[in-house]
């Protein structure tokens, strides 16, 4: 047994080191994508956004049919249009992810009407843009609703048929402010937080599930309706992201099995910076690059 363990002791460092090569080869080499010829995908909050950019992206990669979940049927009827237009077969259903009894129903009707959804994108989310004590209760309510219980109740309606036939993806397109919050949104931070430690549970958990796998999209401020009004201290040095970049990059995640994706690349330095910087640095940091007042103009969707 001591040999054992010793030898499983040695052998590590040797794993982590190939690991590491595998991965800077990878970044060098164009890797092998996905066939997305067979795939069902859904996205929530399809209708516009990030989401309406996503249906396009994966009809325009060849996905088989594409499912839109959202609240607002004018939004979806549009989207669902304008994919079908592109050639790609589309439906839309009304759902309030927020509404367990609700996603449960229009799961068994996507199954009943579609077939069964391979790639399921967590796409929907909602923002109030407030202080704490300025927050409504039932609006931080919602928040953790839609951005975080959501997930649990979509995952868990589609992943078992998933774990069945041994094929499958779930996509979170979660938010950099999961891992550096912000004032003036404490709502949607904190769902964030929660919707990423989700994700990080669940990825774990599927590594002994073979053809069944998770990605987790982080990205930088993107130039949504979402946020709309919210301003950064230095645009031209920290840009907004544009929703079809944000897409494109996630739909390529998704087909080459990345498990996780911070956009832009530079948002790994915060993450470094965030681990050893002490406290009060960090302040500076938030106070310097205006992310610290940054929603004091938020003005969000009209």
């Amino acid at each position: 047994m001591m040999w054992k363990w010793l030898g499983a002791l040695l052998l590590f460092p040797v794993q982590m080191v190939y690991l590491v090569v595998k991965a800077a080869v990878c970044l060098v080499l164009p890797p092998k994508l996905r066939d997305l010829s067979q795939e069902n995908v859904l996205v929530t909050g399809g209708g516009r956004g990030i989401g309406r950019h996503l249906a396009r992206e994966f009809a325009r990669r060849g996905a088989r049919k594409i499912i839109l979940w959202g609240r607002t049927e004018k939004c979806l009827k549009e989207t669902t249009e304008e994919i079908r237009l592109m050639g790609t077969e589309c439906h839309y259903f009304i759902c309030d992810v927020g509404n367990r009894e609700e996603v449960y129903r229009q799961a068994k009707a996507v199954r009943e009407k579609v077939g069964d959804i391979t790639i399921l994108v967590n796409n929907a989310a909602v923002v109030h843009g407030k202080s704490l004590m300025d927050s409504d209760d039932d609006a931080l309510l919602k928040s953790q609703h839609i951005n975080t219980l959501g997930q649990f109740w979509t995952t868990k309606a589609f992943l078992p048929r998933m774990l069945e036939l041994q094929n499958g993806h779930i996509v979170c397109l979660n938010s950099v402010l999961a891992l550096s919050a912000i004032p003036g949104a404490i709502d949607y931070c904190t769902s964030k937080a929660s919707s990423f430690a989700f994700m990080e549970s669940l990825t774990l958990g599927l590594l002994d599930c073979p053809g069944v796998n998770a990605t987790t999209v982080l990205p930088f401020h993107t130039s949504t309706e979402m946020f709309q009004g919210m301003r950064i201290r230095f645009p031209s040095l920290f840009p907004p992201l544009k929703p079809e970049t944000v897409a494109r990059r996630t739909v390529e995640a998704v087909q080459t099995n990345q498990a996780f994706l911070l956009l832009p690349w530079t948002m790994h330095v915060l993450v470094i910076l965030k681990s050893i910087l002490p406290q009060a640095a960090l302040e500076e940091i938030h106070k310097f690059s205006g992310s610290y007042t940054c929603m004091n103009t938020f003005k969000g969707r009209t």
